[in-house]
């Protein structure tokens, strides 16, 4: 049976980032990351986020984590509201929710040592009564993630990318999180490796029971690994629904265009590409209606007027497939 059990839920988010100018350096603008995203994320699932560069995918995966505070609007985490509570409340959440950064360079301090860099996170957190039974928590750790035990007495720049983001997991699964945002994890490495750091996540999930926002620009990474696939487009998630429903049976043309942008490895197989018009609008002044209609293929008068509502198409059960298109069925 699928767990159907909502771990984290959004209601609404709302993110902007206030532009200033003149010579008082007043708010001018706002440029418009995050509009009004609402979903769940069920416990034991990966979600996968994917869409194009600066659609607000890593905004919204650190305003879930209160690493930014949302312009308006709720994040639930298992039934309590995070956007609301002090920082007190929040250390001990930090507990249950990490982070896996994009860049395993930038991500470690080159000054500490893997043994500090493991340690650290313990010790705020006060889970260790002693040196003997910290160290062992570390060994496990570097076993979990298949890195050897004399690691620890290495800085980051000995180890390769792989490695590096193998530590970067060790340091989120140091305080036995539930749920962990996956920030473009594996864009950073070698396609060989990333198939390695894909199946330690996935066999890391299966072990520990914990739950994944993985966020990609890989569209073929995010089939593998997820259970289901929101896309983002300008702040909004047009559509949402099981990784397999929507990899062969996408509803929103811009999903349909991503996907038709998927190189695939035979010189004689052709598929048709869904070549969109123009750039994407910029965040500061994006369209009004749907965000999508000045490329859309398909787009008429009403799409330019009225915001098309994220709304089911095949009825109310677990395996909802959701688009946020007038014309979509």
């Amino acid at each position: 049976m699928e767990n159907t059990e909502v771990l984290l839920e959004v209601r609404d988010l709302v993110k902007k980032f206030p532009i200033h100018g003149g010579i008082l350096s007043r708010e001018v603008g706002n440029v418009h990351a995050v509009s009004g995203v609402s979903l769940q994320i069920r416990k034991g699932e990966t979600l996968g986020l994917v869409g194009e560069s600066g659609c607000g995918k890593s905004t919204l995966g650190r305003c879930l984590l209160r690493l930014l505070q949302p312009t308006s609007g709720q994040v639930y985490f298992k039934g309590q509201n995070i956007t609301e509570i002090g920082q007190g409340e929040l250390r001990k959440l930090r507990r249950q929710i990490q982070i896996i950064f994009q860049d395993p360079y930038a991500s470690l301090n080159p000054r500490m040592t893997v043994e500090d860099i493991l340690s650290e996170p313990l010790e705020i957190h006060k889970l260790c009564r002693s040196k003997q039974e910290k160290r062992e928590r570390i060994y496990k750790l570097l076993d979990l993630c298949g890195l050897r035990r004399e690691s620890i007495v290495r800085y980051p720049h000995e180890f390769s990318g792989g490695q590096r983001q193998r530590i970067c997991i060790a340091r989120a699964l140091a305080v036995e999180p539930q749920f962990i945002v996956c920030d473009e994890p594996v864009s950073a490495l070698d396609v060989s490796i990333q198939a390695q750091i894909i199946n330690l996540m996935q066999d890391l999930q299966k072990e520990l029971g914990l739950t994944y926002l993985f966020i990609a620009h890989d569209l073929k990474v995010v089939e593998h690994i997820s259970t289901r696939v929101a896309v983002m487009y300008l702040g909004k998630i047009v559509e949402l629904a099981d990784a397999e429903a929507l990899y062969s049976d996408p509803k929103h043309p811009y999903t349909r265009a991503l996907l038709s942008a998927i190189p695939i490895p035979d010189p004689n197989y052709k598929k048709d590409r869904v070549i969109l018009r123009g750039d994407v609008p910029s965040p500061i002044l994006p369209p009004k209606g749907c965000h999508f209609h000045p490329r859309c293929p398909i787009a008429k008068e009403n799409c330019g007027i009225n915001t098309p509502a994220l709304r089911s198409l095949n009825g109310v059960n677990i395996s909802i497939h959701e688009a946020a298109c007038h014309y979509s069925e």
